[in-house]
């Protein structure tokens, strides 16, 4: 299986680009602090694995990245699939008797493009903070000369170069060139509903091209608008020429998801697990079911279900939102965190407590829902341990009874009690 690496399977480099040392300065600077650094180091061992040509690498073994880059093969898993999320790099697979990888590596995009996504950008922005990200964009401005009194006096080429008579034009096919590759997205919009809602007197054939499909379908990801409420917001940024105004079609988006959150701009608290760090699909046990609630739910719509529905409190949010955007841990990851210390800390949720456990998550690179079951788990095995034998514990609730339902068990088990089956069915149907 692709997913499955194995450290003998096969690999080879194909360099689908021009990379220059201001694509290295891109990648450092605007990607890393999205993709983290393994993904970075992974990047440049493939490009360091190319020919002197740059061109090709010999066929060479997963063995081989793992002594490079001193990582196991789970973590250069998750590193190379950072690289295909942010469009740096494509995979190929072939199974064979040695399952053969070609990876296909492609520059950065511009700054300008990357400052200017709709989603890469406000990605940076969370990861960074205002402060780190200012600095950023400073860096990339380019200066402004006013010209206002010079003259552009600037040669053209028929004024330097002459015409003769010679050989006609020789085409070149394959020459390696400049390519970048896009991101992808699920579409989460209905596109012939929508487009079927707007009179078909009021837009022109062109308009709904490929590259407004792709806007449209990043603004609905990054503002959370479904199709009915992008139906709305579509109609009232089209232009006299039956055209959509990009400019007027973000800042509407805009404008409506602060409507809808009291003034504020979008954040990762309303994002899910990401894909690259989901478990694989085909696994029905009541272990597999719960790692699927964590990984498909939003902290917001966890905290959310906690509250009965209610609107978690502000404290308690900007508290999730603390452990996702500054100590940057998965979604999740904060819902198995949450899930933990609530149970056992009586429905409350102690910022100390939290950031201390997040902190030994952050150190221990916790990245998806199963290492975070487990760690805590670990870890509470050990304080209770550390506890036996005291008159009065210092820690409250810390009773096995008060664990979350995944805690100290194998759920998977034939044994697993009616009591302790219906408190996980009542749990995953919270998030049905």
């Amino acid at each position: 299986m692709a997913n499955h690496l194995l450290p003998a399977d096969l690999y080879s480099v194909v360099n689908k680009t021009v990379i220059n040392e201001q694509d290295r300065k891109l990648i450092t600077t605007l990607y890393q602090p999205i993709i983290g650094y393994s993904a970075v180091s992974l990047y440049f061992t493939f490009v360091d694995d190319l020919d002197k040509r740059n061109l090709m690498s010999d066929d060479l073994t997963h063995h081989h990245l793992m002594s490079t880059m001193q990582l196991k093969l789970s973590d250069i898993l998750i590193a190379r699939k950072k690289l295909e999320a942010v469009g740096l790099l494509k995979t190929y697979f072939k199974e064979d008797h040695v399952n053969h990888y070609v990876y296909q590596i492609y520059s950065p995009i511009s700054a300008a493009e990357f400052l200017n996504h709709p989603i890469l950008n406000i990605v940076l922005y969370n990861n960074l903070g205002k402060k780190e990200y200012d600095k950023i964009v400073e860096y990339y401005k380019i200066p402004r000369v006013n010209l206002k009194e010079y003259q552009d006096i600037t040669s053209s080429f028929s004024e330097v170069f002459t015409s003769i008579s010679g050989n006609t034009f020789i085409e070149n096919d394959n020459v390696i060139e400049r390519n970048t590759n896009k991101l992808t997205l699920k579409s989460e919009i209905d596109f012939d509903l929508l487009i079927s809602s707007i009179p078909s007197r009021l837009i022109s054939e062109r308009c709904f091209n490929e590259d407004t499909k792709n806007l449209i379908n990043s603004l609905s990801y990054v503002y959370h608008i479904d199709t009915l409420n992008m139906q709305g917001l579509v109609r009232n940024s089209m232009n006299e020429k039956g055209c959509i105004d990009k400019n007027e079609l973000r800042k509407a988006c805009r404008n409506f998801y602060q409507f809808e959150n009291q003034g504020k701009l979008p954040t990762l608290i309303y994002s899910k697990q990401p894909e690259y760090l989901t478990s694989p699909k085909g696994d029905h046990s009541n272990w597999a079911k719960m790692i699927y609630t964590f990984e498909n739910t939003t902290p917001y719509d966890y905290l959310k279900s906690k509250y009965k529905g209610v609107e978690p409190s502000a404290r308690d949010l900007k508290l999730v939102e603390s452990l996702l955007v500054d100590m940057k841990l998965k979604p999740g990851v904060v819902n198995v965190l949450l899930s933990y210390v609530l149970k056992i800390n009586n429905q409350k949720l102690n910022k100390n407590y939290i950031e201390t456990i997040a902190g030994q998550w952050v150190r221990l690179h916790i990245e998806t829902v199963e290492e975070a079951m487990k760690i805590s788990e670990k870890e509470h095995k050990k304080l209770r341990k550390k506890l036996q034998g005291q008159a009065k514990p210092s820690i409250k609730n810390a009773s096995k009874e008060q664990l979350p339902v995944w805690f100290d068990k194998n759920i998977d088990n034939e044994d697993i009690s009616e009591e302790e089956k219906k408190q996980l069915e009542e749990m995953l149907k919270e998030f049905a």
